[in-house]
Protein backbone atom coordinates (compact mmCIF):
# COMPACT_ATOMS: atom_id res chain seq x y z
CA UNK A 1 0.00 0.00 0.00
CA UNK A 2 1.06 3.58 -0.62
CA UNK A 3 0.88 5.54 2.60
CA UNK A 4 0.20 9.29 2.67
CA UNK A 5 3.22 11.59 3.06
CA UNK A 6 4.18 12.81 6.52
CA UNK A 7 1.80 15.71 6.98
CA UNK A 8 2.16 18.12 9.86
CA UNK A 9 0.36 16.55 12.81
CA UNK A 10 -2.48 18.58 14.24
CA UNK A 11 -3.05 20.56 11.04
CA UNK A 12 -6.21 22.66 11.56
CA UNK A 13 -6.74 23.88 8.00
CA UNK A 14 -6.92 21.38 5.15
CA UNK A 15 -4.08 21.87 2.62
CA UNK A 16 -4.55 19.33 -0.16
CA UNK A 17 -1.22 20.21 -1.79
CA UNK A 18 0.62 18.65 1.16
CA UNK A 19 -0.51 15.22 0.00
CA UNK A 20 1.47 15.12 -3.26
CA UNK A 21 3.83 12.17 -3.30
CA UNK A 22 6.15 10.59 -5.87
CA UNK A 23 6.59 6.82 -5.73
CA UNK A 24 9.50 4.98 -7.40
CA UNK A 25 9.00 1.43 -8.68
CA UNK A 26 10.68 -1.15 -10.90
CA UNK A 27 9.29 -1.60 -14.43
CA UNK A 28 9.73 -3.91 -17.41
CA UNK A 29 10.27 -2.30 -20.83
CA UNK A 30 8.43 -4.34 -23.47
CA UNK A 31 7.09 -4.07 -27.02
CA UNK A 32 3.63 -2.48 -26.93
CA UNK A 33 2.04 -5.42 -28.75
CA UNK A 34 3.09 -7.78 -25.92
CA UNK A 35 1.45 -5.78 -23.14
CA UNK A 36 -1.47 -8.12 -22.44
CA UNK A 37 0.72 -11.23 -22.54
CA UNK A 38 3.22 -9.65 -20.14
CA UNK A 39 0.56 -8.52 -17.64
CA UNK A 40 -0.94 -11.99 -17.59
CA UNK A 41 2.45 -13.64 -17.06
CA UNK A 42 3.44 -11.30 -14.22
CA UNK A 43 0.24 -12.04 -12.29
CA UNK A 44 0.56 -11.02 -8.65
CA UNK A 45 3.95 -9.38 -9.31
CA UNK A 46 2.20 -6.74 -11.40
CA UNK A 47 1.64 -3.43 -9.59
CA UNK A 48 -1.97 -3.54 -8.36
CA UNK A 49 -2.67 -0.24 -6.67
CA UNK A 50 -6.19 1.27 -6.84
CA UNK A 51 -6.48 4.35 -9.08
CA UNK A 52 -2.97 3.87 -10.55
CA UNK A 53 -2.40 2.57 -14.08
CA UNK A 54 0.23 -0.17 -14.23
CA UNK A 55 1.19 0.50 -17.86
CA UNK A 56 2.75 3.77 -19.10
CA UNK A 57 4.65 5.16 -22.07
CA UNK A 58 8.26 4.04 -22.37
CA UNK A 59 10.86 6.40 -20.93
CA UNK A 60 13.21 5.98 -23.92
CA UNK A 61 10.98 7.89 -26.30
CA UNK A 62 10.06 4.88 -28.43
CA UNK A 63 6.32 4.89 -29.10
CA UNK A 64 6.36 1.18 -29.94
CA UNK A 65 7.32 0.29 -26.37
CA UNK A 66 5.62 0.36 -22.99
CA UNK A 67 6.63 0.19 -19.35
CA UNK A 68 4.80 -2.38 -17.23
CA UNK A 69 5.07 -1.49 -13.56
CA UNK A 70 6.02 -4.16 -11.02
CA UNK A 71 4.69 -4.51 -7.49
CA UNK A 72 5.86 -2.23 -4.70
CA UNK A 73 7.48 -5.22 -2.99
CA UNK A 74 10.02 -5.65 -5.82
CA UNK A 75 12.93 -3.46 -4.82
CA UNK A 76 15.75 -3.68 -7.40
CA UNK A 77 17.09 -4.98 -10.73
CA UNK A 78 17.67 -8.40 -9.13
CA UNK A 79 13.89 -8.64 -8.78
CA UNK A 80 14.20 -9.23 -5.07
CA UNK A 81 10.75 -10.05 -3.72
CA UNK A 82 9.40 -11.39 -7.05
CA UNK A 83 8.22 -14.94 -7.72
CA UNK A 84 10.67 -17.29 -9.43
CA UNK A 85 8.36 -17.71 -12.41
CA UNK A 86 8.38 -13.91 -12.87
CA UNK A 87 12.17 -13.83 -12.87
CA UNK A 88 12.33 -16.68 -15.39
CA UNK A 89 9.72 -15.07 -17.67
CA UNK A 90 11.56 -11.70 -17.80
CA UNK A 91 14.92 -13.43 -18.38
CA UNK A 92 13.49 -15.67 -21.12
CA UNK A 93 11.94 -12.69 -22.92
CA UNK A 94 15.06 -10.60 -22.55
CA UNK A 95 13.13 -7.61 -21.27
CA UNK A 96 14.99 -4.62 -19.87
CA UNK A 97 14.39 -3.52 -16.29
CA UNK A 98 14.31 0.15 -15.31
CA UNK A 99 13.25 2.42 -12.51
CA UNK A 100 10.33 4.74 -13.04
CA UNK A 101 7.97 6.73 -10.89
CA UNK A 102 4.43 8.00 -10.69
CA UNK A 103 2.68 10.68 -8.62
CA UNK A 104 -0.26 10.45 -6.28
CA UNK A 105 -2.14 13.19 -4.47
CA UNK A 106 -4.99 13.98 -2.11
CA UNK A 107 -7.56 12.24 -4.30
CA UNK A 108 -5.74 8.91 -4.02
CA UNK A 109 -6.39 8.28 -0.32
CA UNK A 110 -9.56 7.55 1.62
CA UNK A 111 -10.98 9.82 4.30
CA UNK A 112 -9.63 7.52 7.00
CA UNK A 113 -6.09 7.57 5.52
CA UNK A 114 -6.13 11.36 5.16
CA UNK A 115 -7.31 11.91 8.73
CA UNK A 116 -4.73 9.49 10.11
CA UNK A 117 -2.03 11.56 8.40
CA UNK A 118 -3.28 14.83 9.91
CA UNK A 119 -4.56 14.16 13.42
CA UNK A 120 -2.18 13.97 16.41
CA UNK A 121 -0.69 10.51 16.83
CA UNK A 122 -2.57 9.86 20.08
CA UNK A 123 -5.88 10.16 18.18
CA UNK A 124 -5.21 8.30 14.93
CA UNK A 125 -6.29 4.85 16.14
CA UNK A 126 -9.94 5.98 16.18
CA UNK A 127 -9.88 8.50 13.36
CA UNK A 128 -13.53 9.67 13.04
CA UNK A 129 -14.33 8.83 9.42
CA UNK A 130 -17.68 7.09 10.01
CA UNK A 131 -21.07 8.75 9.68
CA UNK A 132 -24.70 8.04 8.92
CA UNK A 133 -26.27 9.30 5.71
CA UNK A 134 -29.61 11.10 5.67
CA UNK A 135 -30.29 12.14 2.08
CA UNK A 136 -27.51 14.58 1.12
CA UNK A 137 -26.44 14.98 4.79
CA UNK A 138 -23.64 13.14 6.59
CA UNK A 139 -24.39 13.01 10.32
CA UNK A 140 -21.36 12.62 12.60
CA UNK A 141 -21.10 12.21 16.35
CA UNK A 142 -17.61 13.47 17.16
CA UNK A 143 -16.02 12.82 20.53
CA UNK A 144 -14.86 15.89 22.44
CA UNK A 145 -11.17 15.28 21.74
CA UNK A 146 -11.75 15.66 17.99
CA UNK A 147 -13.69 18.94 18.16
CA UNK A 148 -10.62 21.18 17.55
CA UNK A 149 -10.41 19.56 14.08
CA UNK A 150 -14.16 19.33 13.43
CA UNK A 151 -14.23 21.56 10.34
CA UNK A 152 -11.22 19.86 8.78
CA UNK A 153 -12.81 16.46 9.44
CA UNK A 154 -16.08 17.64 7.90
CA UNK A 155 -14.32 18.89 4.76
CA UNK A 156 -12.45 15.60 4.28
CA UNK A 157 -15.71 13.65 4.61
CA UNK A 158 -17.35 15.97 2.08
CA UNK A 159 -14.42 15.64 -0.38
CA UNK A 160 -14.41 11.85 -0.25
CA UNK A 161 -18.15 11.37 -0.70
CA UNK A 162 -19.36 13.17 -3.84
CA UNK A 163 -23.00 12.24 -3.13
CA UNK A 164 -22.97 14.37 0.03
CA UNK A 165 -23.54 18.12 0.19
CA UNK A 166 -23.61 18.79 3.94
CA UNK A 167 -21.73 17.41 6.94
CA UNK A 168 -23.14 17.99 10.44
CA UNK A 169 -22.15 17.05 13.96
CA UNK A 170 -24.39 16.38 16.94
CA UNK A 171 -23.70 19.03 19.57
CA UNK A 172 -26.03 18.05 22.40
CA UNK A 173 -28.15 15.27 23.82
CA UNK A 174 -31.53 14.54 22.27
CA UNK A 175 -34.23 17.17 22.75
CA UNK A 176 -36.34 16.24 25.78
CA UNK A 177 -39.70 16.87 24.14
CA UNK A 178 -39.44 16.50 20.38
CA UNK A 179 -36.56 13.98 20.06
CA UNK A 180 -34.25 15.76 17.66
CA UNK A 181 -30.54 16.45 18.09
CA UNK A 182 -29.03 19.91 18.14
CA UNK A 183 -26.31 19.99 15.50
CA UNK A 184 -23.85 22.24 13.73
CA UNK A 185 -22.70 22.31 10.12
CA UNK A 186 -19.06 21.28 9.72
CA UNK A 187 -18.77 21.59 5.94
CA UNK A 188 -20.86 22.12 2.84
CA UNK A 189 -24.26 23.69 2.26
CA UNK A 190 -26.46 25.09 5.00
CA UNK A 191 -29.37 22.92 3.91
CA UNK A 192 -31.04 20.65 6.44
CA UNK A 193 -34.08 19.70 4.33
CA UNK A 194 -33.40 16.05 3.55
CA UNK A 195 -35.16 13.74 1.15
CA UNK A 196 -34.94 10.00 1.74
CA UNK A 197 -36.38 6.91 0.07
CA UNK A 198 -37.26 4.03 2.35
CA UNK A 199 -39.73 1.15 2.23
CA UNK A 200 -40.95 2.20 -1.22
CA UNK A 201 -41.85 5.64 0.14
CA UNK A 202 -40.48 9.16 -0.14
CA UNK A 203 -39.79 11.18 2.98
CA UNK A 204 -38.98 14.87 3.21
CA UNK A 205 -38.15 16.60 6.49
CA UNK A 206 -35.98 19.16 8.27
CA UNK A 207 -33.30 16.96 9.82
CA UNK A 208 -32.46 19.67 12.38
CA UNK A 209 -36.04 19.71 13.73
CA UNK A 210 -37.29 16.10 13.64
CA UNK A 211 -36.01 12.67 14.61
CA UNK A 212 -34.83 10.36 11.84
CA UNK A 213 -32.52 7.36 12.17
CA UNK A 214 -31.48 5.58 8.98
CA UNK A 215 -30.30 2.60 11.04
CA UNK A 216 -33.93 1.76 11.85
CA UNK A 217 -34.85 0.94 8.24
CA UNK A 218 -34.85 -2.80 8.96
CA UNK A 219 -37.09 -2.35 12.00
CA UNK A 220 -39.53 -0.22 10.03
CA UNK A 221 -39.79 -2.92 7.37
CA UNK A 222 -40.09 -5.71 9.94
CA UNK A 223 -43.16 -4.26 11.63
CA UNK A 224 -44.88 -3.18 8.43
CA UNK A 225 -44.54 -6.75 7.13
CA UNK A 226 -46.56 -7.91 10.16
CA UNK A 227 -49.52 -5.78 9.08
CA UNK A 228 -52.13 -7.18 6.70
CA UNK A 229 -53.54 -4.78 4.08
CA UNK A 230 -56.90 -4.99 5.87
CA UNK A 231 -55.46 -4.05 9.28
CA UNK A 232 -56.04 -0.78 11.12
CA UNK A 233 -52.85 0.65 12.60
CA UNK A 234 -52.46 3.37 15.24
CA UNK A 235 -48.98 4.96 15.25
CA UNK A 236 -48.74 6.87 18.51
CA UNK A 237 -45.29 8.49 18.11
CA UNK A 238 -45.06 8.54 14.34
CA UNK A 239 -42.30 11.07 13.65
CA UNK A 240 -42.45 11.92 9.95
CA UNK A 241 -44.09 8.58 9.14
CA UNK A 242 -41.51 5.77 8.63
CA UNK A 243 -44.09 3.24 9.87
CA UNK A 244 -47.25 5.12 8.91
CA UNK A 245 -46.51 5.84 5.23
CA UNK A 246 -45.52 2.29 4.15
CA UNK A 247 -48.40 0.81 6.16
CA UNK A 248 -50.86 3.16 4.43
CA UNK A 249 -49.39 2.40 1.00
CA UNK A 250 -49.80 -1.27 1.82
CA UNK A 251 -53.54 -0.67 2.27
CA UNK A 252 -53.84 -0.41 6.05
CA UNK A 253 -56.07 2.19 7.63
CA UNK A 254 -53.58 4.31 9.60
CA UNK A 255 -54.02 6.89 12.35
CA UNK A 256 -50.66 8.61 12.98
CA UNK A 257 -49.66 11.17 15.59
CA UNK A 258 -46.66 13.14 16.76
CA UNK A 259 -46.32 15.81 19.45
CA UNK A 260 -43.66 17.67 17.47
CA UNK A 261 -45.43 20.24 15.23
CA UNK A 262 -42.60 20.01 12.68
CA UNK A 263 -42.99 16.24 12.42
CA UNK A 264 -46.73 16.76 12.01
CA UNK A 265 -46.10 19.27 9.22
CA UNK A 266 -43.85 16.87 7.32
CA UNK A 267 -46.20 13.94 7.82
CA UNK A 268 -48.83 15.95 5.98
CA UNK A 269 -46.33 16.75 3.23
CA UNK A 270 -45.12 13.16 3.00
CA UNK A 271 -48.69 11.92 2.64
CA UNK A 272 -48.96 14.11 -0.46
CA UNK A 273 -45.55 13.03 -1.77
CA UNK A 274 -46.66 9.40 -1.53
CA UNK A 275 -50.14 10.12 -2.91
CA UNK A 276 -51.87 8.80 0.20
CA UNK A 277 -55.31 10.35 0.63
CA UNK A 278 -58.02 8.11 2.00
CA UNK A 279 -56.43 5.87 4.59
CA UNK A 280 -54.06 8.08 6.60
CA UNK A 281 -55.30 10.32 9.43
CA UNK A 282 -52.70 12.65 10.96
CA UNK A 283 -52.78 14.22 14.44
CA UNK A 284 -50.59 16.56 16.51
CA UNK A 285 -51.26 15.60 20.13
CA UNK A 286 -49.76 14.23 23.30
CA UNK A 287 -49.39 10.45 22.95
CA UNK A 288 -51.64 9.47 25.88
CA UNK A 289 -54.45 11.71 24.78
CA UNK A 290 -54.09 10.55 21.19
CA UNK A 291 -54.56 6.88 22.09
CA UNK A 292 -58.03 7.55 23.47
CA UNK A 293 -58.90 10.11 20.81
CA UNK A 294 -57.87 7.80 17.97
CA UNK A 295 -59.95 4.92 19.34
CA UNK A 296 -62.98 7.22 19.59
CA UNK A 297 -62.51 8.69 16.10
CA UNK A 298 -61.87 5.30 14.56
CA UNK A 299 -65.08 3.87 16.02
CA UNK A 300 -67.10 6.91 14.92
CA UNK A 301 -65.79 6.54 11.38
CA UNK A 302 -67.56 3.19 11.00
CA UNK A 303 -64.56 1.96 9.02
CA UNK A 304 -64.56 -1.59 7.72
CA UNK A 305 -61.77 -3.08 5.57
CA UNK A 306 -64.19 -3.90 2.75
CA UNK A 307 -64.96 -0.20 2.26
CA UNK A 308 -61.44 0.66 1.13
CA UNK A 309 -61.17 -2.56 -0.85
CA UNK A 310 -64.29 -1.63 -2.84
CA UNK A 311 -63.07 1.92 -3.39
CA UNK A 312 -59.70 0.70 -4.66
CA UNK A 313 -61.44 -1.16 -7.48
CA UNK A 314 -63.23 1.95 -8.72
CA UNK A 315 -61.75 3.80 -11.65
CA UNK A 316 -60.32 7.11 -10.53
CA UNK A 317 -61.38 10.19 -12.48
CA UNK A 318 -58.85 12.90 -13.35
CA UNK A 319 -58.92 15.74 -10.83
CA UNK A 320 -57.21 19.08 -10.45
CA UNK A 321 -54.89 19.72 -7.46
CA UNK A 322 -57.64 21.84 -5.84
CA UNK A 323 -60.20 19.09 -6.36
CA UNK A 324 -57.84 16.53 -4.85
CA UNK A 325 -57.35 18.70 -1.77
CA UNK A 326 -61.09 19.17 -1.37
CA UNK A 327 -61.74 15.48 -1.92
CA UNK A 328 -59.16 14.49 0.71
CA UNK A 329 -60.84 16.85 3.17
CA UNK A 330 -64.38 15.54 2.64
CA UNK A 331 -65.84 12.37 4.18
CA UNK A 332 -67.12 10.01 1.49
CA UNK A 333 -69.43 6.99 1.55
CA UNK A 334 -66.48 4.79 0.55
CA UNK A 335 -64.79 5.37 3.88
CA UNK A 336 -67.77 4.96 6.18
CA UNK A 337 -70.08 1.99 6.44
CA UNK A 338 -73.70 2.99 7.03
CA UNK A 339 -75.54 -0.31 7.19
CA UNK A 340 -77.03 -1.33 10.52
CA UNK A 341 -75.16 -4.62 10.42
CA UNK A 342 -71.79 -2.91 10.10
CA UNK A 343 -72.60 -0.31 12.76
CA UNK A 344 -73.51 -2.98 15.28
CA UNK A 345 -70.26 -4.96 14.91
CA UNK A 346 -67.30 -3.84 16.98
CA UNK A 347 -64.02 -2.92 15.30
CA UNK A 348 -60.93 -1.26 16.75
CA UNK A 349 -57.27 -1.03 15.80
CA UNK A 350 -55.39 -4.23 15.06
CA UNK A 351 -52.02 -2.73 16.00
CA UNK A 352 -50.62 0.11 18.10
CA UNK A 353 -47.04 1.20 17.33
CA UNK A 354 -45.15 3.14 20.01
CA UNK A 355 -41.73 4.03 18.63
CA UNK A 356 -40.35 6.28 21.36
CA UNK A 357 -37.84 3.95 23.03
CA UNK A 358 -36.73 6.36 25.74
CA UNK A 359 -40.22 6.77 27.23
CA UNK A 360 -42.85 4.76 25.31
CA UNK A 361 -43.39 2.29 28.17
CA UNK A 362 -44.52 5.19 30.37
CA UNK A 363 -47.45 5.82 28.00
CA UNK A 364 -48.85 2.28 28.35
CA UNK A 365 -51.06 3.32 31.26
CA UNK A 366 -53.31 4.97 28.66
CA UNK A 367 -54.54 1.48 27.71
CA UNK A 368 -55.88 0.76 31.20
CA UNK A 369 -59.66 0.79 30.98
CA UNK A 370 -59.53 1.80 27.32
CA UNK A 371 -62.41 -0.59 26.54
CA UNK A 372 -64.15 -0.57 29.92
CA UNK A 373 -67.84 -1.35 29.51
CA UNK A 374 -67.32 -2.95 26.11
CA UNK A 375 -66.95 -6.51 27.34
CA UNK A 376 -70.14 -7.65 25.61
CA UNK A 377 -68.93 -6.22 22.29
CA UNK A 378 -65.54 -7.96 22.57
CA UNK A 379 -66.39 -11.59 23.31
CA UNK A 380 -63.03 -12.83 21.99
CA UNK A 381 -60.45 -10.49 23.58
CA UNK A 382 -57.51 -12.75 22.62
CA UNK A 383 -58.25 -12.03 18.98
CA UNK A 384 -60.26 -8.81 19.01
CA UNK A 385 -58.08 -6.68 21.28
CA UNK A 386 -55.12 -4.97 19.54
CA UNK A 387 -51.48 -5.96 19.45
CA UNK A 388 -49.15 -3.37 20.98
CA UNK A 389 -45.62 -2.91 19.63
CA UNK A 390 -43.68 -0.80 22.13
CA UNK A 391 -40.03 0.15 21.60
CA UNK A 392 -37.79 0.56 24.61
CA UNK A 393 -34.22 0.45 25.91
CA UNK A 394 -32.78 -2.03 28.38
CA UNK A 395 -29.43 -2.29 30.13
CA UNK A 396 -30.37 -5.50 31.92
CA UNK A 397 -28.60 -8.83 31.51
CA UNK A 398 -32.10 -10.36 31.45
CA UNK A 399 -33.98 -7.96 29.15
CA UNK A 400 -37.06 -10.20 28.86
CA UNK A 401 -37.67 -9.98 32.61
CA UNK A 402 -36.70 -6.31 32.78
CA UNK A 403 -39.03 -5.16 30.00
CA UNK A 404 -41.92 -7.37 31.16
CA UNK A 405 -41.71 -6.04 34.73
CA UNK A 406 -41.62 -2.42 33.56
CA UNK A 407 -44.58 -2.89 31.20
CA UNK A 408 -46.70 -4.63 33.84
CA UNK A 409 -45.84 -2.01 36.45
CA UNK A 410 -47.08 0.82 34.22
CA UNK A 411 -50.17 -1.01 32.95
CA UNK A 412 -51.10 -2.18 36.42
CA UNK A 413 -51.55 -5.87 35.63
CA UNK A 414 -49.92 -8.98 34.16
CA UNK A 415 -49.36 -9.63 30.47
CA UNK A 416 -50.68 -12.75 28.79
CA UNK A 417 -47.37 -14.47 28.22
CA UNK A 418 -48.47 -16.53 25.21
CA UNK A 419 -48.72 -13.28 23.22
CA UNK A 420 -45.48 -11.61 24.37
CA UNK A 421 -42.46 -11.41 22.08
CA UNK A 422 -39.30 -9.38 22.69
CA UNK A 423 -37.40 -8.49 19.51
CA UNK A 424 -33.83 -7.13 19.66
CA UNK A 425 -33.52 -4.10 17.37
CA UNK A 426 -29.97 -2.79 17.76
CA UNK A 427 -27.22 -1.82 20.19
CA UNK A 428 -27.21 1.89 20.94
CA UNK A 429 -24.37 1.93 23.51
CA UNK A 430 -21.97 -0.62 25.06
CA UNK A 431 -24.47 -1.42 27.85
CA UNK A 432 -27.70 -0.33 26.21
CA UNK A 433 -29.83 -2.18 23.65
CA UNK A 434 -33.03 -1.21 21.86
CA UNK A 435 -35.92 -3.70 21.83
CA UNK A 436 -39.47 -3.93 20.60
CA UNK A 437 -41.87 -5.74 22.93
CA UNK A 438 -45.03 -6.96 21.20
CA UNK A 439 -48.03 -8.26 23.10
CA UNK A 440 -51.81 -8.52 22.92
CA UNK A 441 -53.56 -5.95 25.12
CA UNK A 442 -54.66 -8.07 28.12
CA UNK A 443 -58.40 -8.19 28.84
CA UNK A 444 -57.80 -7.43 32.52
CA UNK A 445 -56.14 -4.15 31.49
CA UNK A 446 -58.48 -3.25 28.63
CA UNK A 447 -61.64 -3.70 30.72
CA UNK A 448 -60.30 -2.32 34.01
CA UNK A 449 -62.79 -0.09 35.83
CA UNK A 450 -60.16 1.97 37.64
CA UNK A 451 -57.91 4.49 35.98
CA UNK A 452 -54.45 4.17 37.43
CA UNK A 453 -53.70 7.67 36.24
CA UNK A 454 -56.02 10.57 35.53
CA UNK A 455 -55.53 11.61 31.93
CA UNK A 456 -54.98 15.23 30.97
CA UNK A 457 -57.96 17.16 29.74
CA UNK A 458 -58.74 16.89 26.05
CA UNK A 459 -56.28 19.13 24.12
CA UNK A 460 -57.28 21.63 21.46
CA UNK A 461 -55.17 19.82 18.87
CA UNK A 462 -57.04 17.24 16.80
CA UNK A 463 -56.57 15.46 13.51
CA UNK A 464 -55.45 17.30 10.38
CA UNK A 465 -58.32 19.45 9.11
CA UNK A 466 -61.31 17.49 7.85
CA UNK A 467 -59.99 14.05 8.61
CA UNK A 468 -61.49 11.99 5.76
CA UNK A 469 -62.26 9.02 8.02
CA UNK A 470 -63.83 10.86 10.94
CA UNK A 471 -65.44 13.72 9.11
CA UNK A 472 -63.92 16.09 11.66
CA UNK A 473 -63.58 19.67 10.47
CA UNK A 474 -61.34 20.91 13.25
CA UNK A 475 -58.29 22.70 11.87
CA UNK A 476 -55.13 21.99 13.82
CA UNK A 477 -52.28 24.44 14.08
CA UNK A 478 -48.68 23.98 15.17
CA UNK A 479 -48.40 23.13 18.84
CA UNK A 480 -49.41 26.27 20.67
CA UNK A 481 -47.35 25.42 23.70
CA UNK A 482 -45.41 22.50 25.06
CA UNK A 483 -47.53 20.70 27.60
CA UNK A 484 -45.89 20.84 31.00
CA UNK A 485 -47.16 17.39 31.78
CA UNK A 486 -45.60 16.04 28.58
CA UNK A 487 -42.27 17.63 29.39
CA UNK A 488 -42.25 16.09 32.83
CA UNK A 489 -42.96 12.64 31.44
CA UNK A 490 -40.38 12.72 28.67
CA UNK A 491 -36.79 12.05 29.61
CA UNK A 492 -33.51 12.48 27.83
CA UNK A 493 -32.57 9.56 25.62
Amino acid sequence: MITPPAVQRGLFTLDRSLFKKTVEVMAVRIPANQTMECKKALGSDLMLVPKIRNVKESDDGEKSKRLVLLGLNIKNEDLEGALEQTKEYIKEKGYDLTRTDFSVGYDHWSADEILRAILPEEYVDEAPSSFTTVGHIAHMNLKDEYLPWKNLIGQVILDKNPNLKTVVNKTDSIDTTFRFFKMEILAGEDNMIAEVRESNCRFKFDFSQVYWNSRLHTEHDRLVKLFKPTDAVCDVMAGVGPFAMPAAKKGCMVYANDLNPTSYKYMLENAKLNKIQRNLNIYNMDGRDFIRKAVEDFEKSGYRPTAVAVEAKKEKKPTTPDQKTAEAATPTPSTAVTTAAAASSFKTFDHFVMNLPATAIEFLDAFRGLFHGREDQIPEPKTQLPMIHCHCFSKSETPEEDVKERVEAVMGGPLEMDSVKLHWVRKVAPNKDMYCVSFRLPANIAFASDNKRKLESEPAQGPESSNPMTGADTTTTAAESESESAEKRLKKE
